[in-house]
């Protein structure tokens, strides 16, 4: 299912404060609008020792327990 972009950013924002706190939250807000950010560069760092095919899988399989269906 798609969501809105403003759906993401509400949800986001309650997800930062959930695990954050509303002070902590904000300070990094403020500190991703501050700092020049890319992206790709950050993503690629996250699972240096992970395949594009066993994180396509996983990415999967995460969309299919959100939905419920069984996985294949």
């Amino acid at each position: 299912m798609m969501i809105t972009d403003t759906e993401i950013k509400q949800r986001g924002i309650k997800a930062l404060i959930a695990d954050l706190g509303n002070v902590q939250a904000k300070r990094f807000i403020s500190l991703i609008i501050r700092e020049p950010f890319d992206y790709t560069k950050w993503q690629r760092g996250l699972w240096p020792d992970e395949s594009v095919e066993a994180l396509s899988k996983k990415a999967m399989e995460a969309i299919q327990m959100e939905i419920g269906e069984p996985s294949a």
